[in-house]
């Protein structure tokens, strides 16, 4: 993939309390060597089961939420521990894959995930009216769209002077927005552009959705296909994204028709069991996602088709010959997404699967790999080949 040269990113786990975590000192080393990588997400996976804590040490910013204890950085990109360093401390389930991607993938779909979750802090940031998400997100878009106006330093002393978040670790990611821009602009070439066309295509479908808010920024989706409209700008636009960094490899070019196809629905399934599990916490910070009129069995049985097209897509980069990473960072989510579907409607909402199950879907995963082939539970959910026996 590309001609960019490898560079080992090591992944720090910070442990809660301060325990003893999953540190890169004893991380294995090269990342060609798929299964100690293997192994040490699965430790990452254990610090973080327990609980997702903020950075350790020094609070970066004062109560008030001012910089006066913290300055800003000067725009140089983010350094490979930096970058995975912010992927621990802001992300979930689908972040906790990309440490299976080789170099260059991994770097850019790392720093595509950060972006992302910029324009997701500024969205969801509860203390702040619709006006002023939007008026964010409006200079976030200037900033991907190089608006030589557009200053970022002063632009994120503002946002972080009206503290949008209580999570340090998203307070801090904001800070270091300059070094994103600048992380983005040293990608090489083609991903770069995909990156900020994929990006900027969100901060834009944010802001329409916003525009149906209430003035407090308080959000309510009224039919199925509202809900299928905000999962498409939040997460089908992440599935058509990272297509088309896949497809950057000549071996999977060919493919890429029936892969976009797929694409937008890998990311609905993902969003939509995201959605299903979290539903209790969205309405706790002003969001009613799942319609009050429409079925909670409805919303579950569109995530289960959508999971279905996911292994569909999973299963299409396999008989495209896609490489080993590719194929382990987007089943991981797929099985772990089924799992959890299956927990939600078994138990209802707030359901989360147990340690024991993210170690057993990963070893499946793994065995699986090694001998060649897909996950049994993805052909099973993928169904027979079209045109096959």
């Amino acid at each position: 993939m590309g001609g960019a040269a490898h560079r080992e990113a090591p992944f720090r786990c910070p442990a809660p309390g301060g325990g003893p975590g999953c540190d890169a000192a004893s991380a294995p080393g090269p990342a060609r060597c798929e299964a100690a990588r293997v192994l040490h997400v699965r430790a990452c996976v254990d610090a973080r089961l327990v609980a997702v804590t903020g950075p350790g040490g020094a609070r970066p910013f004062a109560k008030d939420g001012s910089l006066s204890d913290a300055s800003l950085v000067t725009a140089l990109p983010l350094r490979d521990d930096e970058l995975a360093d912010f992927l621990e401390r802001t992300s979930r389930t689908f972040a906790l894959a990309i440490p299976l991607l080789d170099e260059p993938l991994r770097s850019e779909v790392g720093l595509g995930y950060l972006l992302l979750r910029v324009a997701d802090t500024l969205e969801d940031a509860a203390p702040w009216s619709r006006e002023e998400r939007r008026e964010a997100l409006a200079g976030f878009e200037a900033l991907l769209q190089e608006d030589p106006q557009a200053d970022a330093e002063a632009m994120v002393q503002g946002w972080l002077s009206r503290r949008p978040t209580e999570n340090a670790g998203y307070l801090e990611l904001l800070k270091r927005t300059p070094a994103l821009l600048a992380s983005l602009d040293a990608l090489r070439t083609e991903a770069g552009a995909i990156l900020r066309h994929f990006v900027l295509k969100t901060v834009q479908g944010m802001r329409e959705v916003l525009a149906g808010a209430t003035t407090e920024g308080l959000l309510t989706l009224h039919s199925l296909q509202a809900l299928r409209d905000y999962c498409y700008i939040v997460a089908g636009l992440v599935g058509e994204l990272l297509t088309d960094l896949f497809v950057l490899d000549p071996r999977l070019a060919p493919y890429s028709p029936n892969l976009r196809a797929l694409a937008p629905l890998f990311g609905e399934g993902l969003q939509l069991v995201n959605i299903l599990k979290d539903v209790r916490q969205d309405r706790q910070e002003g969001r009613a996602l799942l319609p009050a009129d429409v079925q909670i069995q409805d919303v579950e049985r569109l995530a289960g088709e959508d999971l279905v097209a996911a292994a569909r897509y999973v299963r299409a980069l396999y008989g495209a010959g896609a490489p080993r990473d590719v194929l382990a960072f987007t089943t991981l989510p797929l099985l772990l997404a089924q799992a959890t579907l299956e927990l939600l409607i078994r138990d209802g909402a707030g359901a989360k699967v147990s340690r024991a199950v993210v170690h057993a879907q990963m070893d499946a995963l793994q065995a699986a790999l090694e001998r060649g082939q897909l996950p049994e539970a993805v052909e099973a959910l993928a169904g027979p080949v079209p045109g096959g026996p």
